[in-house]
């Protein structure tokens, strides 16, 4: 067994681990919870009822958060032409083609989302390998390969608190979903935008009740159960 620290000790001593609780009730905990020195960010831990060996039971796809995530997001995009000029116009962090797939190649991932256009994908498909387990590889499925004319929005959308949400092989979703330091509403808020969007990202082959379990954690505190049922059904905002 890991031997956690005082500290860790006495942010877990008021949660009762076998306890489901309601959403206000858990992020208020979580946040008095994150004690570190630093702002902790928030995680939220789904358990799916699905079998993430089956190919017709994969869940993936993209929320938008609507209070952000808390801190500054670092857009790349992969253009060339007329999409290149548009991303710098919308304020893309780096543009370019073939000079960041040199840059990468060589070590450097200094950034949190890469868009594409479509007509460079075959020239970026060797990054996958790198990019891919990080999560960064651009794909038609995560909503982060687009026409040139959408860039705006797509880099609008990245910083606001876009999140890119995918299974792991255990059958469970992790996803931030903001700061400690962020009102608990902001977080309710949140957290009702991505649990909506793995609602709508269920597969058609799954029976039964979808969503099994959810936890949120601080970065450094102790998970907290939430009644899965309660967190299913709060409304996401407009």
């Amino acid at each position: 067994m890991p031997k956690h620290s005082k500290r860790y000790g006495a942010a877990a001593e008021p949660v009762e681990h076998l306890q489901f609780y309601d959403p206000d009730t858990a992020l208020d905990m979580v946040r008095s919870s994150a004690t570190a020195k630093f702002d902790e960010t928030v995680e939220l831990h789904v358990r799916l009822n699905v079998d993430p060996r089956q190919a017709d039971q994969q869940v993936r796809g993209v929320a938008l958060l609507p209070h952000g995530l808390g801190k500054p997001i670092r857009v790349l995009v992969f253009a060339q032409g007329e999409g290149e000029r548009l991303a710098r116009e919308a304020g893309a962090d780096f543009v370019g083609s073939d000079d960041l797939i040199e840059r990468i190649e060589g070590g450097w991932i200094e950034f949190d989302v890469a868009l594409a256009t479509p007509e460079i994908m075959g020239r970026i498909a060797r990054l996958g390998r790198v990019l891919g387990r990080r999560g960064l590889m651009p794909s038609p499925r995560g909503n982060t390969v687009v026409q040139p004319q959408d860039l705006p929005r797509a880099i609008d959308e990245a910083r606001k608190g876009r999140v890119e949400f995918r299974l792991d092989r255990t059958g469970i979703i992790h996803s931030p979903i903001g700061k400690a330091s962020f009102a608990a509403e902001n977080l309710k808020g949140n957290l009702a935008a991505l649990v909506s969007a793995i609602t709508q990202a269920r597969p058609e082959a799954v029976r039964g009740q979808f969503i099994r379990s959810v936890t949120v954690a601080s970065s450094m505190g102790p998970g907290i159960r939430i009644d899965p049922i309660a967190a299913g059904a709060l409304q996401p905002a407009d």
